[in-house]
């Protein structure tokens, strides 16, 4: 495998914070809390409930925010290199650690019993109510309701697992229909569906390098290849060719109000680390590509859809671009953060975008801050400088 399809899964190494990235100074609003002392680990029913919960990783722990005014409510210590996910309710995030997946309760900043153990815990996806989890390192695929995780036990629900383990993505849909990739850890090929009764009914091996998914309008599900993307729409699967030779698509964030998923799009096999500047926009509805050169470099953490659908892609440049889908044109540009640079390892931090309902929440961890922009007027909504630079960032999130 090449280093530019390397697979982004867990390494369980604390890694020190990057700070050399020098970012310029962004105007707006005072900050909530400047210098807010963070608050100690609670035991249960101690702590304050927040409500509407963001949670940031840092190198060695959590920040539990309120996901309005961003104050810090909780700091939780958690030793490793941890990535955080929606859970798919109004008060839990699935973390990423050394063991496992790990269900937290960002409302009551604890941790609660509900835990999928295995190495290697890769993709977190929601759909259609169901939350699906992909441990990379066995290969197994946990399917459950989000509604369940109530009252801190384990969900029960739908398992799967893949013939080999693999850097793979699942996702559950409304039919029970499960879509899983294919692969080993040297090879990834393609994809799978299954019915409700773990039957398979439709295969495609059409997609090298299958990496990372999206679901559009009428549940067309996007699985990533390195030459194109491979769609999944009416029990068929269709690939969409791209126009490069190799043209890796492996992160794409899609809308249950459009038909067109936002795609990356790199095209240099060799490259340490590429730095592109141009995005896809593929059409499920005629299964072709459209590429959009932004004219500034993005990262893998620079993707999200806002409320009506739109396509948003934080630069490098520090400017979140807001672009309709349809027609591939930046309709807004909200001034977020100042300049960065992607750093050549994944697992650094940078400007990172999470986007829940009409608010944009982007971080800026070379100067230890926290910003929320208004996705219709573009305006701030406020600002927060924490103790220590962020890394992971995410949030409760309900329905799907």
């Amino acid at each position: 495998m090449n280093r530019s399809t390397r697979a982004r899964t867990l390494t369980g190494t604390a890694l020190a914070v990057a700070a050399a990235m020098a970012l310029s100074a962004c105007g707006g609003n005072d900050d909530a809390a400047s210098n807010a002392e963070p608050k100690k680990q609670t035991k249960s029913g101690e702590a304050a409930a927040v409500k509407n919960p963001i949670v940031a990783s840092y190198d060695g722990g959590l920040y539990v925010l309120d996901g309005k005014n961003l104050k810090l409510a909780n700091t939780i210590e958690l030793p490793g290199f941890n990535r955080v996910n929606p859970a798919g309710d109004e008060d839990h995030v699935v973390i990423s650690t050394d063991s496992g997946f790990r269900v937290f309760d960002a409302a009551r900043q604890e941790f609660t019993d509900a835990e999928f153990k295995g190495s290697k815990p890769g993709h977190v996806v929601r759909h259609g109510g169901k939350t699906v989890l992909f441990t990379d390192g066995t290969g197994e695929v946990n399917v459950f309701d989000p509604a369940d995780l109530a009252g801190g036990k384990q969900p029960e629900g739908r398992t799967y697992t893949s013939a080999e383990p693999h850097h793979g993505v699942a996702i559950e849909l409304a039919d029970g229909e499960l879509v899983t990739t294919l692969g080993t850890e040297e090879k990834r090929t393609g994809a799978l569906v299954l019915d409700k009764d773990d039957k398979e009914i439709a295969r495609a091996e059409n997609c090298p390098g299958v990496h990372g998914e999206a679901a559009a309008k009428d549940e067309v599900i996007g699985l990533g290849c390195e030459d194109g993307v491979l769609l999944y729409k009416d029990g068929k699967f269709t690939k969409v060719d791209a126009a490069d030779d190799y043209a890796r698509t492996g992160n794409q964030a899609g809308s249950d109000d459009s038909p067109i998923l936002l795609g990356d799009y790199k095209t240099d096999p060799e490259a340490e680390l590429e730095r592109p500047t141009r995005i896809s926009l593929i059409d499920t509805r005629t299964a072709k590509m459209k590429l959009v050169d932004l004219g500034t470099s993005y990262s893998f953490r620079s993707l999200a859809r806002g409320p009506h659908g739109e396509a948003l892609v934080l630069g490098t440049n520090g400017v979140l671009h807001v672009i309709d889908p349809e027609t591939g044109k930046v309709e807004k540009k909200i001034d977020a953060v100042g300049d960065w640079t992607e750093p050549l390892d994944w697992q650094q931090p940078r400007p990172t975008l999470f986007v829940r309902d009409h608010t944009a929440y982007v971080s800026e961890p070379g100067k230890r801050r926290l910003h929320a922009f208004d996705l219709d007027s573009g305006e701030k909504l406020t600002s927060v400088t924490l103790p220590k630079a962020t890394n992971e960032l995410s949030g409760t999130v309900a329905g799907h």
